[in-house]
């Protein structure tokens, strides 16, 4: 891919496996603080329960901390368990915030980034807890920009987010990056691929599951399964 400058990569399940974390401190806290038994539906009860909260927030109806407050009481009333579900969130973001479980070929990619292209963090979420993710699995070493929804005021994929991280990656900036320079790679249609690229930016959604949905093909300009994919296409 001719003519790129500057990468933004999402965290949670771009770099750092959020949905294993989630399935490990489920099992985990249900038994510590014996709330029932943890089942494997249980995670997609979350995810469900997660989804519908972050795109809620992405339209601007509710906040972050609306979400810490709600979330695990919603979760527990859907799988019939019975427990405070805002003590549950504290627990939930104090093991959060030390998981660092690396993403098959993160290390890889960005190990081929570096030098070659300015590489930013663009995630939601508050700052310092993402940021000490990326030290706890030594992906600072890589990162040269921090884009964090909470240090920019606005969460992806609102216009303004984006127009906030092109101002701070091209201050004092003598040749200015552009927009048609900038590829952003994440796994959310919604956060990292449809707000970019309705900004103008190229965008590679990262898809995991072992046979690509088909519905998402022509959605973003590139579409891979695993991580080390996104050398070629830049090597191209």
């Amino acid at each position: 891919m001719q003519g790129i400058k500057a990468v933004f990569i999402d965290i949670d399940n771009t770099l750092l496996d959020f949905n294993k974390y989630v399935e490990n401190v489920m099992k985990d806290g249900f038994e510590r603080f014996n709330i029932g038994k943890f089942e494997p539906y249980m995670y997609d009860v979350f995810e469900s329960v997660n989804n519908e909260l972050w795109d809620k927030i992405e339209r601007g109806e509710i906040d972050f901390i609306t979400l810490r407050k709600i979330r695990w009481n919603l979760v527990f009333e859907r799988i019939g368990y019975s427990f405070d579900g805002i003590a549950f969130e504290n627990y939930f973001r104090e093991c959060l915030f030390n998981s660092a479980i690396p993403i098959s070929g993160a290390y890889e990619l960005l190990d081929y980034l570096k030098g070659k292209y300015i590489i930013c963090i663009a995630s939601n979420g508050p700052h310092l807890q993402q940021k000490h993710r990326i030290e706890l699995a030594e992906m600072d070493k890589y990162i040269d920009y921090y884009f964090t929804s909470e240090r920019m005021g606005v969460s992806k994929p609102n216009e303004e987010y984006y127009i906030k991280c092109l101002n701070e990656l091209n201050a004092n900036r003598d040749v200015k990056i552009e927009k048609e320079e900038i590829l952003v790679i994440g796994d959310s249609l919604s956060s990292d691929i449809y707000g970019s690229k309705k900004f103008g930016l190229k965008t590679c959604l990262y898809e995991r599951k072992t046979v690509l949905n088909k519905k998402l093909e022509n959605i973003a300009d590139y579409t891979v399964e695993d991580l080390k994919d996104i050398i070629n296409i830049l090597k191209d």
